[in-house]
């Protein structure tokens, strides 16, 4: 019997010039103070919802509240989005 060669083995790919690190998981303290951070930007979203069905009931609306309604709608826009990220992580 003649003996054959096993075929060469490919060589294996370069690596890249970086390394992937993972980033370090957030401490459960930082977590906690984002949440609550979050919840306390909910309450001007909630005013301004409140003052919203207020002003929509009248018939002559002042510009100046209206804009004070939108703003505490956005920082309640910012309050979900803090809590959104404290619990979904990076």
């Amino acid at each position: 019997m003649s003996e054959t060669n096993p075929p060469p083995i490919p060589p294996a790919p370069p690596e890249p010039p970086y390394k992937y690190v993972p980033p370090s998981p957030r401490s459960g303290c930082a977590t906690a103070f984002m949440v609550l951070f979050g919840l306390v930007l909910l309450l001007p979203g909630l005013c301004a919802l409140l003052f919203g069905f207020g002003v929509l009931s009248e018939s002559k609306t002042d510009p100046s509240i209206l804009f004070l309604i939108l703003l505490g709608l956005a920082v309640c826009f910012a309050g979900v989005m803090l809590i959104r990220a404290a619990i979904k992580g990076r």
